[in-house]
């Protein structure tokens, strides 16, 4: 992808403009170089039904005058076929010249992302495309330059995992029942529903020890719950944890203590 925007582009909706206008309908002569994007330390961004996430972006760029400005926005589809964009929070971004080199500067700027106004369909969870632009400092607003690689993001449902191991206390040797449920926010009802027909790890930590074992994977009904059955033989912490998937992250829940009783003593 080669494409050429304007700084006020990069806000909201109109940043779909800048994915299709051709580069050659400018003949800069200092077009700026983009070395990097970043968004949020690269890490995935997830949202949940209600919190708004503001979210760092920075570009890396350089040009033999300098650069004037940077900008960066997400988008989300097929660059014929864009169906979501996310602007940054304001237009310019506060950039920053790297030492020794005036030609090359870091700009920073956030987006934030609203779930009841940004997003709205659980279809946009998963991989979006960052696009860094920047301008040189020459004065001429055809002196701008889009990364033509994209860097990939992704845009994930928070999720949230509980657990319950009863009765408490048990009997050593008697069956421990442990349930729970695995939901994630859906971006629709903007309420967290049950993740069906996911593998989630059963774990055991016995008193004392520092570090979870598997004990077995239990699959998520259509609702999400949880349900496994187990031969209680030490005191210790149970809880599910879920590996995550490109939409949705991973999750532990908190542990539960289950007391064991050997049987005739206190």
């Amino acid at each position: 992808m080669r494409v050429s925007v304007t700084a006020a582009a990069v806000t909201g909706a109109l940043a779909l403009s800048a994915l299709a206008v051709p580069v050659s309908q400018a003949a800069p002569a200092e077009r700026p170089v983009i070395k990097k994007v970043v968004v949020n330390g690269g890490k995935p961004i997830v949202v949940g039904t209600r919190s708004r996430q503001k979210i760092a972006v920075s570009v890396t760029a350089s040009s033999p005058s300098g650069i004037a400005d940077a900008y960066v926005f997400l988008w989300h589809g097929h660059i014929d076929e864009v169906d979501a964009v996310l602007g940054q929070d304001r237009a310019r971004g506060a950039c920053t010249v790297a030492p020794g080199d005036p030609t090359t500067s870091t700009c920073k700027a956030t987006i934030t992302i609203d779930p009841r106004s940004s997003l709205g369909r659980n279809s946009l969870a998963g991989t979006w495309q960052a696009a860094g632009g920047a301008v040189a400092a020459t004065g001429d607003q055809n002196d701008e330059s889009v990364d033509e690689t994209a860097v990939p993001v992704r845009l994930q449902r928070f999720s949230k995992l509980t657990v319950n191991a009863s009765p408490e206390p048990v009997s050593k040797g008697r069956t421990l029942t442990v349930t729970g449920k695995l939901t994630r926010a859906n971006w629709e009802t903007f309420t967290y529903r049950g993740y069906s027909k996911q593998p989630v790890r059963l774990q055991f930590r016995k008193k004392g020890a520092t570090t979870y074992t598997t004990v077995r994977t239990v699959t998520s009904s259509s609702t999400g719950t949880l349900k496994a059955t187990v031969k209680a033989a030490a005191d210790g912490y149970w809880r599910y944890s879920f590996a995550g998937t490109s939409t949705t992250p991973a999750v532990s829940a908190p542990g539960d203590y289950v007391d064991v009783k050997i049987t005739g003593k206190s």
